[in-house]
C-alpha cells in the first residue's frame, strides 16, 4: 500500500506553504503574541474565503470543502513550520470535530457552517486545574434545567478561550462518576455567569484562558450523557493533528540548525563541519523522520476512521513530541548563548515544543496508553 501523498497534495502543501510563509514570518509572529487576541483578523478570514483552510475537512452539506485529515494534517504541519498564531487549532481540530462527532444533523447543520466561513472562533474547554488529560476525570458538574442545563466550576487553561465566539464544554451530567454522564454542551461567551480571564503563558504563540462558570445556562451538545465516546474519538484526532503540527515544527528547527551550522565559522571553519555538531544533527534527523511518518500514518488512520485510531495517536503524540523537543533543544545549542536571547527565532520553538509536549497528554501520558491498548 502507497503512503505516500499524490502529486495534488503535494501541490496543495506548497500553496499552503507558501501562503504562510508569507503571512507568518517571524516579525509577524512576535507582534501577534503581543497583542490581546494573538491573531490577524484579515488573515483568518482570506484563510476561509480564498483558501478555505478552516472549512477543509468539514463535509460539503455543512458549509465545508469535504477533504479529510490527510489535507489538515498538511495544514498543521505547514502550521508548525512557521510557528501560526490563530485559533486554528481550536476551532477546527477541536472544536469542529466535537460537533461533528457529537452534534445532532440540526447542529452540525446550524454550528459548522459558521467556523467553516470563518466567522466563528471556537474552541473546546475540557481540562481541569487538576490538569488531568484523561476525559474521565473530568469534575465540572452539569445541573438539568427545563430544556437545558447549568454549569458551575472552572476549566483552564482553555486554548484560544478568551476570543472563541463558541465554547464546546465537556461536563458530566450531577450524580455520576468518570465516564458515567459525559456530555458535552455548547455556551456563548455572552452567556450570564461565564467570567474568561486570559492567562500569562511560556509559549506566547498560543493563547490560554481561564474559564469561570457560575450557574451558566449551556445547550447539550447530540444526546445528554452519551458523549463519551464522541468526546475521546475528538481528543484521538485533535492528538493526530498535533503531532503533524510538532513534526512540522521539529523539521524547521532542524532546518534552522543547519543553516547556521554552516554559516557560523569558529576557528576558521564552519562549525557544521565538526564531528560533535554532525551527529547531533544525524540525531535530530532520525528522531524527525520518524515522527514525520508516525503522524503521516496517524492521519491515514483518522483519514480511513480505522478502529485502531487511539493507538495510532498515541503513537504519532509521543514520538513528535520527543522529536520536537529535542530538534528544538538542539537547535539552541547550535546556535549558542544567541539561541536563547529574545531577539533569536529558536527560543520560540523551544517554548511552542514544551507547550505542545504537554498539550492533550505528554509522551508519557500517551506511552501508558499504548501499554494499555495491548494489554500489557
Amino acid at each position: 500500500m502507497d503512503f505516500g501523498f499524490s502529486r495534488d497534495q503535494d501541490e496543495f502543501r506548497e500553496q499552503v506553504g507558501r501562503f504562510l510563509g508569507n503571512k507568518s514570518p517571524s516579525s509577524e509572529v512576535r507582534r501577534l503574541m503581543e497583542t490581546p487576541d494573538g491573531y490577524d483578523r484579515s488573515v483568518w478570514t482570506q484563510m476561509a474565503q480564498e483558501l478555505g483552510l478552516q472549512g477543509l475537512h468539514i463535509p460539503e452539506a455543512y458549509g465545508g470543502q469535504g477533504f479529510g485529515f490527510l489535507e489538515l494534517g498538511i495544514v498543521l504541519e505547514e502550521m508548525g513550520r512557521v510557528l501560526f498564531c490563530g485559533p486554528y487549532f481550536s476551532t477546527v481540530c477541536l472544536a469542529a470535530n466535537a460537533i461533528l462527532n457529537a452534534g445532532t444533523e440540526a447542529q452540525k447543520q446550524a454550528l459548522t457552517p459558521g467556523i467553516a466561513s470563518g466567522e466563528t472562533i471556537a474552541t473546546l474547554a475540557l481540562l481541569e486545574e487538576d490538569g488531568d488529560w484523561k476525559p474521565g476525570s473530568i469534575a465540572l458538574v452539569a445541573r438539568r434545567d427545563g430544556d437545558g442545563f447549568r454549569l458551575t466550576g472552572v476549566k483552564t487553561p482553555v486554548t484560544d478561550g478568551y476570543t472563541a465566539s463558541l465554547i464546546v464544554v465537556a461536563a458530566r451530567i450531577a450524580e455520576t462518576q468518570g465516564w458515567e454522564g459525559m456530555t458535552l454542551l455548547t455556551v456563548r461567551p455572552d452567556a450570564r455567569g461565564l467570567k474568561a480571564i486570559p492567562l500569562e503563558t511560556l509559549d506566547l504563540t498560543r493563547k490560554q484562558a481561564r474559564l469561570e462558570f457560575s450557574e451558566v445556562r449551556a445547550e447539550a451538545l447530540g444526546e445528554p450523557g452519551r458523549a463519551a465516546g464522541a468526546l475521546e474519538r475528538t481528543l484521538d484526532q485533535a492528538a493526530v493533528l498535533l503531532a503533524t503540527e510538532s513534526a512540522g515544527g521539529a523539521e524547521q528547527c532542524l532546518r534552522a540548525a543547519l543553516d547556521y551550522a554552516k554559516m557560523r565559522v569558529q576557528f576558521a571553519r564552519p562549525i557544521g563541519s565538526f564531528q560533535a555538531v554532525k551527529h547531533k544533527c544525524a540525531d535530530v534527523l532520525l528522531e524527525v523522520e520518524s515522527a514525520k511518518s508516525a503522524a503521516h500514518w496517524a492521519s491515514w488512520v483518522a483519514e480511513e476512521g480505522g478502529e485502531d485510531l487511539a493507538q495510532a495517536a498515541s503513537i504519532a503524540k509521543a514520538l513528535s513530541s520527543d522529536a520536537y523537543m529535542r530538534a528544538a533543544a538542539e537547535n539552541v545549542r547550535v546556535h549558542g548563548g544567541i539561541g536563547v536571547t529574545w531577539e533569536a527565532d529558536p527560543q520560540l520553538y523551544l517554548k511552542r515544543a514544551k507547550t505542545s509536549e504537554e498539550f492533550l497528554g505528554n509522551p508519557t501520558y500517551h506511552r501508558a496508553r499504548i501499554v494499555r491498548a495491548m494489554g500489557v
